[in-house]
């Protein structure tokens, strides 16, 4: 079996500066972290990343089982920070409801707060909701006295590099993951 490898970066932002919450487009919603929408993390996660890049590096985030796996070895590691985890939906009555975005949170090993596959379904992109995310999930890791946040990106995915650019994220490294292909094992962390 031939490894193909990916090209991402590590970035990261400092945030004991003021942040304020950025509003969210009309019609849309934000929702906190709730134990019972984890499957509804995983299926927004599985719809933002099944026909992009980020499911070549990560096969488990092309597939809707290793979605729903990755979300709860989230959920279980000791640092899960459920004020940086958010949903976004979208629609003004039940019947029209549709989940469209998704960011999860953790405190990582130094301390720092590591966000988390960053999703947004295909058809409600462009309209800002990573940028709302993306500053919620600061917002929860400022409120646990955390002083700087990472992520990691695929280097081919500009659209994101930009995002995060945009957003105070600079990059600290570059790291080459090799994509394996989608087991039973534990996901994709």
């Amino acid at each position: 079996m031939e490894s193909t490898y990916f090209k991402r970066f590590r970035m990261e932002v400092d945030i004991v500066a003021a942040r304020s919450a950025i509003g969210i487009p009309d019609g849309y919603r934000l929702v906190p972290w709730n134990d019972s929408l984890l499957e509804i993390h995983a299926r927004t996660k599985h719809r933002s990343f099944r026909d992009e890049i980020d499911s070549m590096v990560f096969p488990c985030l092309g597939d809707a089982e290793g979605c729903r796996r990755l979300m709860q070895e989230i959920r279980l590691k000791p640092g899960f920070l459920a004020d940086a985890t958010w949903l976004i939906s979208w629609g003004h009555s039940p019947e029209e409801l549709q989940w469209c975005g998704t960011i999860q949170g953790i405190t990582d090993r130094s301390g720092m707060g590591s966000i988390q596959n960053i999703g947004v379904v295909p058809g409600h992109r462009g309209r800002g909701l990573g940028t709302v995310l993306i500053e919620r999930a600061i917002l929860g890791f400022l409120a646990h006295g955390m002083r700087k946040a990472s992520l990691e990106v695929t280097a081919d995915n500009q659209a994101a590099v930009r995002l995060y650019r945009r957003l105070g994220f600079r990059k600290y490294s570059t790291v080459y993951k090799v994509s394996e292909p989608v087991s039973s094992e534990p996901a994709c962390l």
